[in-house]
């Protein structure tokens, strides 16, 4: 996911590890895993970053309900701990100066490289969300407002951009919650349709983090929390992000 939450998928299933990924994961050293405070970890992601658009600010195309719950967290930023996070266009722009310990390398030009869920570039076209992440309680309110490229059934959002942004949630928050890195599983059920343009509140919490894993659940409802849209749950993977010296 990230240091904001990296796209890469690795599935497991119920018949274990796929083939080669042994090749792909670097070797655990538990005398240095995973000893970066919470407060490193969401200093690390919420930067500001002066030259890239923060897509995590409001615009114009913002419905009322989106507006009015955005600033409702925004004040609770400053009196409940939680945070804001920003959202630039690639994970490249969240890991700067870090890479994936990973032992293979991705070949794509950087300038191409577009995070999933910020890949429509017109405002209130596509996906327009904003992540609040609460560190001492490690969990994480997603305020969703899908346009219409992002329709499945007619006036509808498809039932995979809904799955794409939850585990886009879930990578940020395992991450700032226990540097989990990668999706090792992934399960939705679907409830509801979200109509275009409304809002929807993914509400992800943090379940459990063991045996290098961060468990995490998710249920996506109405704001009024009368209607549930999905349920999904998330396992990731716990990775250290390493320097890039190639950046240096």
């Amino acid at each position: 996911m990230l240091r904001t939450g990296f796209q890469v998928a690795v599935i497991l299933g119920h018949h274990g590890a796929l083939p080669g990924l042994t090749h792909l994961l670097p070797r655990f050293n538990p005398a240095s895993a995973f000893g970066s405070s919470t407060v490193t970890l969401v200093s690390r992601v919420c930067w500001e970053m002066t030259e890239s658009k923060n897509y995590a600010l409001p615009n114009a195309s913002w419905g009322p309900d989106m507006l009015s719950l955005y600033h409702e967290f925004l004040e609770k930023t400053k009196t409940e701990g939680w945070v804001r996070l920003p959202s630039f266009r690639s994970n490249r722009d969240h890991i700067q100066g870090f890479k994936l310990p990973l032992k293979s390398s991705a070949n794509s030009d950087k300038s191409d490289s577009r995070l999933f869920t910020r890949c429509i570039e017109r405002e209130g076209q596509g996906y327009e969300y904003v992540i609040f992440f609460q560190p001492s309680e490690r969990k994480s309110i997603c305020l969703f407002q899908p346009g219409p490229y992002l329709e499945g059934a007619p006036g509808f959002a498809h039932g995979g951009s809904l799955a794409a942004l939850i585990d886009e949630t879930f990578s940020k928050t395992a991450y700032l919650s226990g540097e989990g890195l990668l999706t090792v599983n992934f399960n939705i059920r679907f409830k509801k349709l979200i109509p275009l343009g409304s809002l929807a509140v993914l509400n992800v919490n943090v379940e459990k983090i063991e045996d290098q894993k961060v468990y995490l659940s998710c249920v996506t409802q109405s704001r009024d929390q009368q209607t549930v849209y999905a349920k999904a749950s998330g396992t990731f993977l716990q990775m250290q992000l390493e320097e890039d010296s190639s950046q240096h």
